[in-house]
């Protein structure tokens, strides 16, 4: 198991970008799918975007497809969520979480982090 620590959330207006990152300590990060969901108050929480172990695949939400980007440095431990053009309704506790699978669903990851807190302004 891994143990995952997320970073790089904060305030920012609609039309903005933010890049959430995602450090992970233990010694099989490489062997792992990466992927950020997301949870706004009052809602359950939704997968946006996952990764492959070797940066070759990637799955995205509808929703964020073309204004977000995944990726990884496994020498770094680390994986990035470049968000841009940022909407009110991005607004959500990111999470980062780690499986054995590029899937969108929350069963497939069984280590998670504490999630950063993403607000964008209209």
């Amino acid at each position: 198991q891994v143990q995952l620590v997320e970073s790089g959330g904060g305030l920012v207006q609609a039309g903005g970008s933010l890049r959430l990152s995602c450090a992970v300590s233990g010694r099989s990060f490489s062997h792992y799918a990466m992927a950020w969901f997301r949870q706004a108050p009052w809602k359950e929480r939704e997968f946006v975007v996952a990764i492959s172990w070797s940066g070759d695949t990637t799955y995205y939400a509808d929703s964020v497809k073309g204004r977000f980007t995944i990726t990884r440095d496994n020498a770094k431990k680390t994986v990035y969520l470049q968000m841009n053009d940022l909407k009110p309704e991005d607004t959500a506790l990111y999470y980062c979480a780690a499986g054995e699978r590029v899937v969108p669903s929350e069963n497939a990851y069984d280590s998670w982090g504490q999630g950063t807190q993403v607000t964008v302004s209209s």
